[in-house]
């Protein structure tokens, strides 16, 4: 058969060895981290279990076997990706970064850069090393990042810069949101990537590039932000004040294409998105329905002999394979075509992460008034589930505006998902729903 759901047996083992690793070293580590009023405290609570992630390969399974990496299919990722998820979902996001960081040197760095980036990350021998990956800047007037693509005159879309100074690029300005960039105690991560305006009179799209930023470089500094999900997962303000970076650092293939790798990083990072809000929908669920199968709620039997209860939770059990099986299907598309995926990709992240919040939500109306009570775990994974739709190029600034710019395309293909051909995403997909005309308007102070 040409559709088969059935897991091969190397399949099985990624699964098998992710549950593993989730149950037995990351889960003792997440209700302590979790608790932790400083978000960097609580994310150094999990060094222990990075490193022993990394020690088996999942760290930066998604990379390369040629550059050390594990080598894993996106399909395979998935599967991993779904069980690390289901004990905490800012763990395995950190993970997720790793890739995102990475991946864009893989596709369009020279073969000198994939050798300095790629292998020093796969090598290290304490196992802590760590990427960052920089796209989101303060909200403001003007300010974040929703709008990058629209096609205003700076300072519409991404205002950080990186002007050439002789054999360096001098960066200025401050990107808000970026995850792992602060590294394990606030000082950089051992590499982030970071999109900038390389050129700095232009703005939209225009001029916007990839470059890495390495931990030590002088005249940046970082903020952990404090979250109410994700808090295992590190998001910072990072602040460029003449910051000197040499000019082999930029990312050769992304010069001026800077936008196409914001939307191909996010069509990547869509199916494990909505893998991750499977997982935790799924712990939502097993919770509830072992909790109605013991819980009488004062009468003579266990509440899942209700028909609401059971008919409920039946059909959160249907939403969480609906998804599962979709994110198979954007992981596999992805893994046909050449790590592209911008329409499927979006459309995954989109309906999965919302669905599964309404799944979990009604997973905690099902165990009553007592899912409020903070000995129980309902508390964590709402405050996961509502993560997922915002996070991400969040589904309403960033997603569907990407799936409107392939459907609004006049040589879109309407069956071409269905048919698993391939989805080309150009810059001219990228405009629609921005604002033009909004370097006229005038500027309101933030506040």
């Amino acid at each position: 058969m040409a559709i088969d759901f059935t897991l091969t047996t190397d399949q099985l083992r990624v699964q098998q060895s992710a549950r593993e690793f989730a149950t037995e070293v990351l889960a003792p580590a997440v209700r302590e981290a979790d608790a932790e009023a400083d978000p960097m405290a609580g994310f150094q609570r999990t060094k222990e279990a990075y490193v022993e992630a990394y020690r088996r390969g999942i760290a930066f399974c998604m990379l390369p076997t040629e550059y050390g990496g594990g080598g894993l299919s996106n399909v395979d990722v998935i599967l991993a990706a779904e069980e690390i998820c289901a004990v905490d979902p800012g763990f395995a996001c950190t993970i997720l970064v790793n890739g995102l960081g990475l991946m864009p040197v893989w596709y369009w760095g020279t073969d000198a850069q994939k050798e300095r980036f790629l292998r020093a990350a796969t090598s290290d021998p304490r196992g802590e090393y760590i990427v960052g990956y920089a796209v989101s800047e303060p909200a403001g007037s003007p300010g974040g990042t929703a709008n990058f693509d629209s096609p205003g005159a700076a300072p519409v879309g991404i205002s950080v810069t990186a002007l050439r100074d002789g054999d360096d690029y001098v960066l200025n300005g401050r990107k808000y949101w970026p995850c792992n960039v602060a590294g394990w105690d606030g000082n950089g991560a051992n590499a982030s990537i970071v999109v900038v305006r390389t050129e700095s009179g232009r703005g939209g799209t225009d001029g916007l590039s990839a470059i890495m930023v390495e931990r030590g470089t002088p005249g940046v500094t970082y903020t952990l932000i404090d979250k109410m999900g994700h808090r295992l997962t590190p998001n910072a303000e990072i602040v460029f004040e003449n910051a000197r970076v040499p000019v082999d650092n930029l990312i050769e293939g992304t010069r001026g294409n800077g936008d196409l790798l914001i939307n191909r990083n996010f069509a990547w990072s869509g199916p494990v998105a909505g893998i991750a809000a499977v997982g935790v929908a799924r712990s939502a669920y097993e919770a509830a329905l072992e909790w109605a199968k013991t819980y009488t709620a004062g009468g003579a039997s266990p509440i899942i002999n209700y028909q609401n209860v059971g008919y409920v939770l039946g059909d959160v059990a249907a939403r969480i394979e609906m998804c599962r099986y979709f994110c198979w299907k954007t992981a596999h598309y992805m893994d046909q075509h050449d790590y592209h995926g911008e329409l499927i990709g979006a459309m995954c992240k989109i309906q999965c992460t919302e669905l599964m919040f309404d799944a979990v939500y009604k997973c905690m109306q099902v165990v009553g008034v007592n899912s409020l009570d903070k000995q129980h775990n309902w508390e964590k994974l709402l405050r996961e589930a509502a993560v997922l739709p915002l996070y991400d190029a969040g589904n309403f600034g960033m997603q569907r505006r990407r799936v409107h710019g392939v459907l609004a395309s006049p040589d879109f293909d309407p069956r071409a998902l269905m048919n698993n051909t391939f989805v080309n995403f150009t810059k001219a997909m990228e405009v629609i729903d921005t604002m033009p005309g909004y370097e006229e308007a005038p500027l309101v102070p933030a506040g």
